[in-house]
């Protein structure tokens, strides 16, 4: 059966419309770019670089507010102690492979240097999940020229998903996993707001996985479906960048961010000891011009945050479930498969649990 999106099966969770194209990008300005790497020789390369630009290409001189959290802190993400600080995203936000991570945070740096940003020195945010099974990442085959590939092909409007840019490699819940994104719109005060979401999964057991409450991942279990570890136990990351145009403070911003971990624990995600679960929100909805002496800035009223956060948790959720429906089967290095969840087996569970 041919790959799709979770909504294309006829499977709908949770209770928000979402945006146009179901993708972060349905967040004004935001855009994604992809890069990756599928080869054999010389090195066996599963792999690649995800890039978001939060805000358009002026984002090196008008900023926009930011807040992150960290679920389980076993990965990595750069940035976040000066986002900890002044709130702040001044640079695109890039995710690769654990290996990788520090040469494509330099990339940005470069990327700075090449097109004349106006800062004297960046701080980036990039992160990364682990996809040594099918990639030979200690080759380190992750290159600055491919993360600029990332970068400057950035675009809007509806993005691919699955094995894709720095989720090329990755698993989730024991099939395939990746790259997916979803988002939701809520109505505050009269006003609509979208909050995006893009994940990059990596992470949990086959018996965790719950689609819409039903538990898939008991009903096709690894003796249909084979894993794609041999030994049992909870493995592996997941990266969840939140965008929203709803104007929020960078404190508004981190609890954002922890709702991501609603939508994953709906999935099945509960942050192992092994996992890196870290997330990053952030708001286009301030602009902070970089050599204003003071800016004018707007926020939702807190008992208003309650909608977005429902609407962060959600489009978490889907995102998780389309980057895992769009994956297809990938064989790696060793000869290890990941199998793709199998969307006909899915839909008949979907039905015996009268989800369809």
């Amino acid at each position: 059966m041919k790959r799709a999106r979770l909504r294309d099966l006829g499977i709908a969770t949770g209770r928000l419309p979402p945006g146009p194209w179901n993708a972060i990008t349905d967040v004004p300005g935001v855009k994604v770019g992809y890069a990756s790497l599928v080869h054999d020789t010389p090195v066996v390369a599963r792999t690649g670089v995800t890039a978001i630009w939060p805000a358009g290409d002026d984002i090196w001189s008008n900023w926009v507010f930011a807040g992150a959290h960290s679920f389980n802190g076993n990965g990595e993400m750069t940035g976040l102690a000066w986002i900890a600080e002044q709130g702040l995203i001044s640079a695109p936000i890039c995710i690769t492979n654990t290996y990788s991570v520090g040469l494509v945070r330099d990339a940005i740096c470069a990327l700075a240097v090449r097109d004349n940003a106006p800062q004297p020195w960046h701080l980036p945010v990039a992160a990364e999940t682990y996809d040594g099974w099918l990639s030979d990442s200690a080759a380190f085959p992750v290159t600055t020229e491919l993360a600029f590939a990332a970068l400057d092909g950035a675009t809007s409007g509806p993005i691919a998903e699955g094995n894709v840019g720095g989720g090329t490699g990755m698993n989730c819940h024991e099939f395939k996993g990746g790259t997916g994104t979803a988002s939701r719109v809520v109505t505050i005060d009269g006003t609509a707001y979208t909050v995006g979401a893009l994940v990059q999964a990596n992470y949990g057991e086959r018996a965790h996985l719950r689609i819409d409450g039903v538990p898939v991942g008991r009903e096709i279990p690894t003796t249909e479906i084979p894993s794609y570890r041999a030994n049992p136990g909870e493995a592996g990351s997941i990266i969840v960048i939140l965008a929203t145009d709803a104007p929020l403070l960078p404190i508004q911003c981190q609890r954002l961010a922890r709702r991501a971990t609603t939508g994953l624990a709906w999935v099945g995600g509960i942050g192992g000891n092994g996992s890196g679960d870290i997330f990053l929100a952030f708001s286009t909805g301030n602009r902070i011009a970089a050599e204003a002496g003071l800016s004018d800035v707007r926020m939702i009223a807190p008992p208003h945050m309650t909608p977005l956060f429902e609407a962060a948790a959600e489009a978490t959720e889907e995102a998780i479930l389309n980057a895992m429906t769009a994956a297809e089967t990938m064989t790696g290095q060793h000869g290890r498969t990941s199998h793709a969840l199998p969307l006909d087996r899915l839909q008949e569970v979907m039905r015996k649990h009268r989800r369809i």
